[in-house]
C-alpha cells in the first residue's frame, strides 16, 4: 500500500495536525457540526478532506521538541483552533435565534418551541424556519466551501504550533456579538413594529368599542399580520444572510490572524 504524495513530503505528524483541526472545525461549524450528521460520516468527511489538504500544501515545520508529550500538546492546539474557528462560524448564526425569539415573543409563538437538532435545546419555531432557509442559503452560495477555504488558509495564516491567544482575538469575538445582536434586531424589526402598530390600533379600538372583545380577535389577528410580514421580508432575509455570510468569512480570516503572535 502506498502512502498519499502529502504524507510523504510532509510527514505522517502534520497529517495528523491537519485532520485533527479539520475534525475539531466539523464539531460546531454550521451544517458540518449537526448533531443528526452521523458522527462516523464527519470523522470520514474530515479524513479525506485532509487528505486532499495535505497534498496540496506544504506545511511549516511545527517545533514540539521530538517529545511525544509535546506533539500531544501541539494535537490539542490545533483541535482548538479548529473548534474555535467553528465556533465564530456557527456564532454569526444565532442572529437567527434572536430575531426568530423577538418575533414570537410579539405574534404569539412565544409558547410554541420546538428541539433544534444542533444544539440539542427548544428554539422558537420562527428561529427553525429561519435556520433551514438559512442554510438552503448557505448551500446555495457555497458556503460550505467557503468554509474549506477557510480552513485551508488557515495553515497559511496560522501555521501549526504558532496558536497565542491574546486581546486582539478577545476583542475580534467580543465585535461578533454585538453585530450578531445588531443584526438579530434588524431580521425582527419590520414584523416588532407591525406588531406595537397592530397592538396600538387594538387598544384604540377596545377604547372606542368596549363590548368588543379584544382579546378574541387580537392574538388571531397579531399572528396573520405577522407571518405576513415575515413573508413580505424574506428578500430582506436574503440579503442579511448574504452579509452574514460574508461577515463569517471575515471574521475567521481577522481572528486567525490575531492567533499567530507573529
Amino acid at each position: 500500500m502506498q502512502l498519499p504524495a502529502g504524507i510523504v513530503i510532509n510527514g505522517f505528524e502534520a497529517f495528523l495536525l491537519v485532520f485533527v483541526r479539520m475534525t475539531g472545525l466539523f464539531v460546531v461549524a454550521p451544517i458540518f457540526g449537526r448533531r443528526n450528521v452521523p458522527a462516523y460520516f464527519k470523522i470520514g468527511f474530515s479524513f479525506f478532506i485532509s487528505l486532499i489538504l495535505i497534498n496540496t500544501m506544504i506545511l511549516q515545520q511545527a517545533a514540539y521538541g521530538d517529545s511525544l508529550p509535546g506533539y500531544v500538546l501541539l494535537v490539542m492546539k490545533e483541535f482548538l483552533v479548529g473548534l474555535s474557528m467553528g465556533y465564530v462560524a456557527y456564532l454569526s448564526y444565532t442572529a437567527i435565534y434572536i430575531a426568530g425569539e423577538l418575533i414570537d415573543m410579539k405574534i404569539g409563538f412565544g409558547v410554541v418551541n420546538v428541539v433544534d437538532p444542533m444544539s440539542n435545546i427548544q428554539v422558537p419555531i420562527t428561529s427553525n424556519m429561519y435556520f433551514i432557509a438559512s442554510m438552503l442559503i448557505f448551500l446555495s452560495m457555497g458556503g460550505h466551501h467557503m468554509l474549506i477555504k477557510a480552513l485551508y488558509d488557515s495553515f497559511s495564516t496560522l501555521p501549526p504550533g504558532r496558536l497565542a491567544y491574546g486581546a486582539g482575538a478577545h476583542n475580534i469575538v467580543m465585535d461578533l456579538f454585538g453585530t450578531v445582536l445588531a443584526t438579530g434586531f434588524k431580521m425582527a424589526a419590520p414584523v416588532v413594529a407591525t406588531s406595537i402598530i397592530a397592538d396600538i390600533a387594538l387598544g384604540t379600538i377596545s377604547k372606542m368599542v368596549p363590548q368588543m372583545n379584544i382579546f378574541v380577535i387580537g392574538m388571531p389577528l397579531k399572528i396573520l399580520v405577522g407571518l405576513i410580514i415575515v413573508a413580505i421580508t424574506i428578500p430582506m432575509f436574503i440579503e442579511i444572510m448574504r452579509s452574514v455570510f460574508e461577515l463569517m468569512g471575515m471574521t475567521v480570516d481577522n481572528y486567525l490572524k490575531e492567533l499567530n503572535p507573529g
